[in-house]
């Protein structure tokens, strides 16, 4: 009684441990709602500043290393330049002009870019992936053109992307709370918490917020060169992990069920305080069918042994 009226009267407002993801589940939709919006602007403001600090200035030294005419038409690069040449390169980023792919511009870069005469290849510890150029565009590739366009759209697109981290954390943390609802609710059933289904729907959203705050620590970590990219992907493998051991973690930190509020199995036999009352009505009930038993008093058997025979006399 005094942990369940705890958890009654606490406020959930930080879901960093088992018990305070428990509390979301009696909490409103609207405070789960402004938690999981200040996780997902923390997540996109993380990746926004990566992209600022290990992309931006690597694509913008790329346009300033372009010739001053080509261009991308009908599936082709028009290039004027040396093949292979290396335009730029980071810590985290290479970007690479090389025709025929000949693999002779290598470099150590977390993620490289390589340009060819008919499409482009993306090489990084995960493997390649090789993508031709669309057919029907007509792009732009020399210094004149692309580098003010890039000038205009590099703050649009910072603002795209984080508006789109936000809501594709949002969404995918509903679905997957979606998800998670029905067995935590099964779990919670079977170790008697008291715990609803939409409840169990609120702790599942709660729980992928601890899990979301470690991927953003690990993405700034990444952003100040304090975690190299294999780390960076264990990183993001652990964070599913982290969601998963705060549901379980989070469903039995809920609080347990009441004696009274207990429902009775109805397969089990009765209890031995339920069949005493059933006992003692089987024994007051008499079968109407059954023939009564007379018992004759002793004095009325003395009466009848006194009294003369009649039959004997005669």
């Amino acid at each position: 009684m005094m942990e369940s009226s705890v958890n009654q009267s606490s406020t959930a407002w930080l879901p960093f441990t088992p018990g305070g993801v428990a509390l979301f589940a009696n909490a409103s939709l609207r405070r789960l709602i402004i938690f999981q919006s200040i996780a997902a602007l923390l997540s996109a403001g993380a990746v926004v500043w990566a992209l600022n600090v290990c992309w931006y200035p690597t694509i913008s030294a790329a346009i300033d290393q372009l010739p001053t005419q080509g261009s991308i038409q009908s599936g082709h690069l028009g290039w004027s330049g040396q093949s292979p040449q290396m335009l730029a390169e980071s810590r985290f980023l290479a970007i690479v002009v090389d025709l025929t792919h000949s693999g002779q511009a290598r470099s150590p870069a977390h993620l490289q870019l390589e340009l060819g005469q008919t499409d482009w290849i993306a090489c990084s510890v995960l493997g390649s992936l090789q993508i031709p150029y669309p057919p029907a565009y007509s792009i732009s590739f020399n210094l004149q053109e692309l580098k003010p366009w890039w000038g205009a759209w590099a703050p649009i697109i910072s603002a795209l992307v984080g508006l789109s981290v936000v809501l594709g954390l949002m969404l995918s943390w509903a679905v997957l709370a979606t998800i998670y609802c029905l067995p935590v609710w099964l779990l919670a059933l079977y170790s008697d918490r008291r715990l609803t289904l939409l409840g169990s729907w609120r702790l599942a959203g709660a729980s992928l917020i601890p899990g979301a705050l470690i991927m953003t620590l690990a993405i700034s970590l990444y952003v100040l060169a304090q975690m190299d990219s294999l780390r960076f992907i264990a990183a993001f493998a652990l964070h599913f992990v982290v969601g998963w051991v705060y549901l379980i973690l989070g469903t039995f930190a809920s609080p347990k069920l009441n004696a009274s509020n207990r429902r009775s199995n109805p397969f089990c036999a009765a209890t031995s305080n339920q069949a005493e009352p059933q006992q003692s009505a089987r024994r007051g009930f008499s079968n109407p069918f059954r023939p009564k038993v007379v018992q004759r008093s002793s004095s009325s058997s003395s009466s009848s042994s006194s009294s003369p025979n009649i039959h004997g006399s005669d």
